[in-house]
């Protein structure tokens, strides 16, 4: 079997997958990059989830890359527009020759005498599986499960005369119009489905066990337009992301010092987008503090509205039974559905379910501490991008490919082979990968590396930390250990 050679692979060609090989082509283009793409189109989740009114919950002036304006009309964009600015960028900077599309990796083998990673691959067009060797392995493959997400065994499920469906894959033969929709769940998608399908179906519930903390912002930013309409398209953008990103840090910061002053400030824009007497509790008021989890955005207050027009209503209870006609909830309140959608979350996976071993060691996961929120203890040339769960997936991104580009350039310039990171202070005790309540965090912290309790191996979830961290720090930091090949 032929191994074919490649200095560095990217998995996955989605925000993360694009934005790095772009830092990587700038900054050592005379190193050879490689993407392999499971499914058989760019753009991960913005080309996978086509559910109504699919949107960001970011702006996309963090959202967006650094080295690419966003210049669409609105900040917070929907999904084809963020699909079509993904595929631009990997058109505009040569990407898209890189990429491999219906190739999934299924094993990683790391062999320290030859200093490179030994890649199985499935080609899903025939299930051939070919061997690609690289030097550098760059996991930008996201953190959930493609195939499909998370639903809970609700009781009477089958009896159901209607159609259910997961938002993750949604039947584009589905016409609701007219119909009785129950919508169940309490998180991001739920908040962007509801006030979608109430424009065409006769009513939508959002049915939800436990409410979650709601904010309405403007789709459009005044001050981006402002700026752009008197600075260059660089300038504009980037004091645009840097207003975004100082403003999403100081009210993060102020939840977390004073929850109660946050929590009273969210209820309290909540209520005046809602009818006058609108029961806030138990409907918008969570049992847990502000950014405990991710605080929902909605678009031009888009739910309240469909709320106050009578188009969308809202349930606070669990069910006890699915029945044919509908929902049998705990308190006897019976929903009527023709169409039920499980909003329900995702079924997390790190690195697309990847079998990694080191030395012909297998690698445990969950035993491994996390470097700099990118690299893990003990492994070799190995770095993966999860974005931040405060703020925008590509700031961390960014910040992660371009610093996988100094080590890169590091190694270059002394003749190295090898780079990790090595847990060598007996005082840093591993913590829960993330400290996040979402039940679809807690559902997977065993397959994912622990924090430490103190840097690098602790995740701040500030961006501007790890812009100093990353972007500024010094590579020897008495952590990272070189290393050359010990060949023959």
């Amino acid at each position: 079997m032929s191994i074919e050679p490649v200095d560095t692979l990217i998995v996955g060609a989605g925000l993360s997958g694009i934005g790095s090989a772009v830092h990587l082509l700038q900054g050592l283009p005379q190193q050879s990059v490689l993407i392999l793409e499971a499914r058989e189109r760019l753009g991960g989740t913005w080309d996978l989830f086509r559910y109504p009114g699919i949107r960001s919950d970011s702006d996309m002036h963090t959202l967006g890359y650094s080295f690419k304006p966003w210049t669409g009309a609105k900040a917070i964009a929907d999904g084809p527009s963020i699909l079509q600015y993904v595929q631009e960028t990997a058109q505009e900077f040569g990407v898209l020759p890189l990429i491999r599309f219906g190739h999934k990796v299924v094993t990683a083998q790391w062999d320290s005498a030859q200093a490179r990673w030994h890649v199985a691959v499935k080609r899903l067009a025939d299930d051939a599986v070919i061997q690609v060797q690289c030097r550098f392995l760059l996991m930008c493959s996201g953190y959930y499960n493609y195939a499909h997400g998370y639903t809970p065994a609700f009781p009477g499920m089958d009896s159901f005369k209607g159609r259910v469906v997961h938002p993750q894959h949604w039947p584009q033969d589905l016409d609701y119009r007219g119909q009785q929709v129950v919508v169940i769940g309490s998180g991001a998608t739920a908040m962007t489905l509801v006030p979608e399908m109430a424009k065409l179906a006769a009513q939508v519930t959002l049915l939800q066990r436990s409410p979650t903390y709601v904010v309405a912002r403007p789709s459009r930013d005044a001050i981006a337009d402002g700026l752009r309409r008197v600075l260059p398209p660089t300038w504009a953008y980037a004091l645009t992301r840097w207003k975004n990103v100082l403003t999403g840090l100081f009210f993060f910061t102020l939840a977390r010092r004073k929850p109660e002053l946050a929590k009273a400030r969210i209820l309290q824009g909540a209520a005046q987008a809602l009818p006058a007497g609108y029961p806030m509790d138990p409907h918008f008021t969570p049992t847990y503090q502000p950014w405990d989890q991710r605080i929902c955005l909605v678009p031009d207050a888009d739910l309240f509205d469909a709320i106050s027009r009578g188009r969308a209503h809202m349930v606070t209870d669990t069910i006890e039974m699915i029945e044919p006609q509908g929902i049998r909830l705990k308190s006897g309140e019976f929903l009527r559905a023709d169409v039920i959608v499980t909003a329900t979350g995702l079924d997390l996976l790190g690195f697309g379910g990847m079998e990694i071993s080191v030395d012909g060691v297998p690698l445990k996961v969950a035993q491994c501490l996390s470097y700099k929120g990118m690299m893990l203890n003990g492994v070799p040339n190995f770095a993966y991008v999860f974005g931040y769960t405060n703020a925008s997936w590509t700031l961390k991104s960014d910040l992660t490919g371009q610093y996988v580009l100094r080590l890169l350039r590091h190694m270059r310039r002394k003749g190295l082979d090898s780079v990790w990171p090595q847990l060598n202070d007996a005082t840093v005790q591993p913590e829960p990968w993330v400290d996040f309540s979402s039940g679809y965090f807690q559902r997977a912290m065993d397959r994912f590396p622990k924090q430490g309790s103190k840097k690098p191996w602790r995740l701040y979830q500030n961006y501007v930390r790890d812009l100093l961290a990353l972007r500024w720090s010094a590579l020897a930091d008495g952590v990272l250990q070189f290393g050359k090949a010990r060949l023959p």
